[in-house]
């Protein structure tokens, strides 16, 4: 019965090992194809969400370039000054006295000699009278001793006769007084030239040198500039100045230089410097500010910027040389600014090449890259 019955637990053991190594094998397998199916998963969408490589240019910041170039340039000093007329004064009375007549409109134009204003001569007018008759006497006191000394009698001593010639010196010399004091009571124009307002009125008391009006000639004005120490070997009588005023913004004065201050200052360690500018059309007025360019000469070979290149910082001027694509902060010294351009004196050399526009957004190493095309800057 035993052998034929159920067989006993150890003996169907063999039999049910291999069903559950295989249920076994069949989770294994599907947690290894899950496995593989989420890395699969997860590196497609790292790819997919992956950034591109970085390209070199892109850390790069556009600018735009020029080249320092060779050209002509005039090379000139700026000064300031302020505009004098060429002859300038205040009219005064040299004696006191009433304003009888005013002779002249103000503003007007007037020549050498004229008279400009009258004084009340009737004072003057009287002790001139007095003066002849005086002179007269004495003259004739003199005369009669004269005759007297050479008669054979000789009636007269050698001291009246001395006393006479000392009366006739008298006289003379207060007629001449009183005919110096009348003239002067007629003022006359020094130079010819423009009266200014008039300060005062017919009828006024004077005193002497009271100021009555002003008076300048405006036909040629002068100039007083300083120019550094630097340059005196530079300077020379002749040189032409350029004058510009706001007065006249789209004008320019040429004048020349015609005279040089033997000393120089100093304090400012400068020359002074003045020179003349017609102004027949009187465009200009005494006591203008006035900016000058004093030409020095020709330079045939400059080195030139643009303008837009130049950085300012305090006292001192920049620029961002650009060498193997990289910026470098470069101070230079400039000279003459023309048609926007910048004379180049120190600090760069023929060829080279600076940031026109961009600068703003550099720094000294930045790396740049040249612009396909110019940025439109307002």
């Amino acid at each position: 019965m035993a052998l034929h019955g159920s067989p006993p637990s150890a003996l169907r053991h063999p039999q049910g090992q291999p069903r559950s190594f295989a249920k076994l094998l069949v989770v294994m397998l599907a947690l290894v194809a899950l496995i593989g199916v989420s890395v699969l998963f997860t590196h497609s969408r790292n790819k997919a969400t992956a950034l591109p490589a970085p390209d070199v240019g892109a850390s790069r910041t556009q600018v735009e370039l020029a080249p320092v170039t060779v050209g002509r340039m005039t090379e000139m000093l700026h000064a300031v000054g302020t505009l004098e007329a060429n002859e300038s004064v205040i009219i005064r009375p040299e004696i006191p006295g009433l304003i009888k007549r005013v002779l002249f409109t103000e503003g007007q134009a007037v020549e050498k000699g004229a008279v400009l204003i009258e004084l009340d001569d009737t004072e003057l007018q009287a002790l001139v009278a007095q003066a002849v008759a005086e002179l007269k006497m004495a003259r004739l006191t003199r005369d009669r001793m004269k005759q007297l000394e050479t008669s054979q009698n000789r009636f007269v001593s050698q001291q009246e006769i001395d006393q006479s010639i000392s009366n006739l010196s008298t006289a003379e010399a207060n007629h001449s007084l009183y005919l110096t004091r009348l003239a002067k009571t007629r003022i006359h124009a020094p130079f010819s030239g423009y009266v200014g307002i008039r300060r005062i009125s017919p009828g006024d008391y004077v005193q002497a040198g009271q100021d009555l009006v002003n008076l300048e000639d405006l036909r040629k004005l002068k100039i007083d500039f300083k120019i550094p120490e630097t340059y005196l070997n530079r300077l020379s009588i002749g040189q032409q100045v350029q004058i510009r005023s706001d007065a006249a913004p789209r004008e320019a004065f040429t004048g020349k230089v015609y005279v040089l201050d033997p000393r120089v200052d100093s304090s400012s360690r400068s020359v002074r410097v003045r020179a003349t500018v017609p102004n027949t059309a009187a465009k200009l007025r005494p006591g203008l500010f006035a900016e000058v360019d004093l030409v020095l000469g020709q330079n045939e070979r400059a080195l030139l910027i643009p303008e837009e290149a130049i950085i300012l910082r305090r006292d001192k001027t920049f620029v961002y040389r650009v060498q193997d694509q990289t910026a470098r902060w470069t101070e230079i010294d400039v000279g003459t600014r023309e048609r926007g351009m910048v004379q180049v004196l120190t600090g760069l050399k023929e060829q080279d090449q600076v940031v026109k526009v961009g600068h703003h957004k550099l720094k000294d190493g930045a790396a740049v890259v040249p612009a396909r095309e110019p940025f439109n800057v307002p």
